[in-house]
């Protein structure tokens, strides 16, 4: 019995933050769940983040974000980078994805740090032992893998109902359940016990 989870979200969104810390309990908790990171490529330079966003998210999750992340909301997001590396990723090693992910999300709502170019991400780049081209450390266009990527989200969207992200998408066999991810967030060891429920 084939169980996949699809994580649709984008590195800048601070939703997705928060429910990045599900996908990680999934990958702990039940290894054989195959998980594929789509990143929507959403923030495109003209976003931004209010307060009252970061808010909610620590309400409902009790993820904290970093002072030097606070102090830059009023500038514009972009995370076409994102989406290039982790189209990349998903391509070239999908088992470094999360760890990608986290790390990126660590270095942007932690540290404010904008990743919008090579020099952004060259520390991830070095610890994580990765080799991406240059053209996937660019934030003016979208690389092919990321724009099929994009192409697979649509058509999942168009599936589920849905455009709203973050979104978890489970796949067993053959039925599709759209996991409600505000139900976790508190919790995120409680998305484990609902799969298991799922796939039984």
């Amino acid at each position: 019995m084939a169980t996949e989870l699809f994580f649709i979200y984008d590195s800048h969104c601070p939703w997705s933050y928060a429910t990045t810390n599900l996908v990680s309990a999934v990958a702990e908790k039940l290894p054989k769940i195959k998980i594929h990171f789509l990143h929507s490529g959403l923030y495109d330079g003209e976003d931004k983040i209010t307060r009252k966003i970061t808010n909610q998210v620590t309400e409902l999750s009790n993820i904290k974000f970093g002072e030097q992340y606070l102090a830059k909301l009023s500038e514009t997001k972009d995370s076409t980078l994102g989406a290039n590396l982790m189209a990349w990723s998903q391509a070239k090693c999908p088992e470094k994805s999360l760890a990608i992910l986290k790390a990126m999300q660590q270095a942007h709502f932690q540290e404010g740090n904008p990743l919008t170019n090579a020099d952004d991400v060259a520390d991830i780049v070095e610890r994580l032992k990765l080799s991406p081209s240059s053209k996937c450390l660019q934030s003016d266009k979208f690389v092919k893998d990321a724009e099929f990527m994009l192409a697979d989200i649509e058509e999942i969207q168009d599936i589920i109902g849905t455009r709203a992200i973050p979104a978890l998408l489970l796949a067993h066999n053959d039925d599709l359940v759209l996991l409600n991810h505000n139900l976790y967030l508190l919790e995120p060891s409680a998305i484990v016990d609902a799969i298991n429920q799922e796939i039984r």
